[in-house]
């Protein structure tokens, strides 16, 4: 059965979802009942780009080029963003557009459907605060041992290899006291997103404590850990303080479990590579098994 346009309309207008309309221009030129309910506002203070009133100060730049691109590309696109309710309330939005052409193929313009998604997507920044290092982003040392622990008992249980890298920055208490923990603080972020960057996406890296961090390598041997050392290291930041060039350096300690029963040993087998490192001179890796 073909539905007529009156509808077609008052589905659109008793649907959960908030929907939205734009033209060929970008410019948005009806949202429903469910829309206006939510914001609070009128039709006429939210047709063209009136809307972007309620987007959050922090988002709009995203929300809009975001928008702006698929429109170009005639493309669907997804994002999320807060947008402020009838009382006040910045709630997170996950917003889905689709291009919408006539019959004979003309490209008219864009609908979209929105969703309150804050509980899930709150509920995702609680989880991530409660694995992630504040500070670098990475993973935290309490989450760190739990994943240590699995993939060891892992790699026993399937006998695969298993690697565990210790690294520490080079004189970092020198940093510190020479440029500030501000810079220190700086310092550690940079290190961590480079070996973020330097390791491969089944690598896991955390903040072990302090200036030192831990990288797992699952199924990992020698030969490829130390590529993955020796890539960390050559990549090591370059930061300029006070008109000072600061070459950050590493020690790196490589570790393979072998038959060891916890991966406490593993991870004390590392740590002594990686003063062995540093008694040579520190910006090397070290090797224990």
């Amino acid at each position: 059965m073909n539905l007529n346009f009156s509808e077609y309309k008052a589905i659109v207008e008793s649907s959960p979802n908030m929907i939205w309309r734009a033209g060929t221009d970008t410019k948005c030129n009806y949202f429903n009942n469910t829309w206006l309910k939510f914001t609070g506002r009128e039709m006429n203070d939210e047709i063209g780009d009136g809307w972007i009133e309620g987007v959050h100060p922090e988002d709009i730049e995203f929300c809009v080029t975001t928008y702006l691109e698929a429109f170009k590309k005639q493309e669907r696109f997804e994002m999320e963003y807060r947008l402020k309710r009838y009382d006040g309330q910045w709630r997170w939005i996950n917003d889905r557009g689709v291009p919408f052409f006539e019959e004979n193929g003309d490209f008219v313009g864009y609908i979209g459907s929105c969703m309150d998604v804050t509980e899930k997507v709150e509920g995702k920044k609680l989880t991530q605060m409660a694995h992630n290092d504040q500070l670098t982003g990475i993973y935290n040392r309490n989450y760190l041992e739990y994943l240590l622990d699995y993939e060891f008992q892992k790699a026993r249980s399937e006998h695969t290899d298993f690697i565990v890298m210790m690294m520490d920055i080079d004189k970092f208490k020198w940093i510190n006291d020479t440029f500030g923990h501000g810079f220190g603080d700086k310092v550690l972020h940079q290190v961590a997103q480079n070996i973020l960057e330097s390791i491969r996406k089944t690598d896991i890296v955390g903040r072990y404590g302090g200036d030192e961090f831990l990288v797992i390598l699952p199924k990992t041997g020698f030969e490829e850990a130390q590529l993955i050392a020796q890539r960390i290291i050559d990549t090591t930041p370059k930061l300029i303080e006070r008109d000072t060039l600061v070459e950050v350096r590493l020690s790196i300690g490589i570790a393979k479990y072998v038959n060891e029963n916890e991966v406490r040993k593993v991870i004390e087998n590392a740590d002594k590579a990686m003063y062995h490192a540093k008694q040579k001179g520190g910006n090397k890796y070290s090797l224990e098994s």
